[in-house]
């Protein structure tokens, strides 16, 4: 395994799209009707991707392992409803292909992300994890993240129970 770090660019959309949808389903699809399934999913347009990765407030990092995508991290500005006690970020995303699970990617993306939070300013990084997706908690956990609340994310015109985490940095 040779695995390559690096920013993402718009010519990884297609990439960051197929880790996207594959670990999202792979992980949470059973959750979920087709119909608001397809609605989520529906939101992730080319069009939506290549706007937050020409938006200079988002930050994307790719892991390719011999030159395929397996797994990325977004960064963007903190929409979550919390009260920052300073400069926040939010870590949106990161995702991984299955198969790529305990091979110290998501490690290493965790670290770009706690770098590059601080390096925008962030005093917190805010995150949110599926109340059920214990294996995840227990990841952000290890970095320090504490459950500071709760948040209906939603899928479609469904509400999942997500927890509110965050870390100080």
């Amino acid at each position: 395994m040779t695995v390559i770090y690096r920013e993402a660019t718009p010519d990884d959309l297609p990439a960051i799209d197929r880790i996207f949808r594959t670990s999202f389903c792979e992980t949470f699809a059973h959750l979920y009707s087709e119909a608001n399934l397809s609605a989520f999913l529906g939101k992730f347009t080319p069009e939506a991707w290549r706007s937050e990765v020409d938006d200079s407030t988002y930050a994307f990092r790719i892991a390719e392992d011999d030159g395929e995508g397996v797994g990325y991290c977004k960064l963007g500005p903190l929409t979550l409803p919390v009260d920052a006690e300073g400069p926040a970020v939010e870590l949106r995303q990161l995702y991984l292909l299955k198969g790529h699970h305990g091979t110290g990617i998501a490690t290493e993306l965790m670290a770009w992300a706690l770098e590059e939070a601080r390096r925008r300013g962030a005093r917190e990084l805010y995150l949110t994890v599926y109340i059920d997706n214990h294996r995840a908690k227990r990841f952000y956990e290890r970095y320090g993240f504490e459950e500071v609340g709760q948040y209906d994310f939603m899928v479609g015109d469904q509400a999942d129970h997500d927890i509110i985490m965050e870390k100080t940095l």
